[in-house]
């Protein structure tokens, strides 16, 4: 299974936890965005926290798991990349 399956699996968590915790504190209502306040219904405000909290925790997740390579591997993706075009361009040539 894909890496990044994994990633959204536990940011989903991880989102369902932050939006339940922001919004017991927070009430939608009392919001404001951009010195104005919010005039979305409620559950377009806590659809949209719950998508803002899933797509940090993602990205969060994501970040941590790419700076856990080694600086080799890193530094080898870009060589390897290229060898896989050129054998793919090898077998359509041919």
């Amino acid at each position: 299974m894909p890496k990044w399956i994994y990633l959204l699996g536990a940011s989903l968590f991880s989102a369902i936890f932050g939006e339940a915790v922001f919004f017991t504190i927070i009430d939608p209502q009392q919001l404001y965005l951009f010195g104005e306040p919010v005039s979305w219904q409620p559950v377009a405000v806590y659809s949209a926290g719950f998508f803002m909290f899933w797509g940090l925790t993602f990205f969060n997740a994501a970040l941590v798991t790419w700076m856990q390579k080694p600086g080799d591997e890193v530094n080898r993706e870009p060589q390897e990349q290229a060898r896989r075009l050129e054998q793919r361009n090898r077998l359509k040539s041919t």
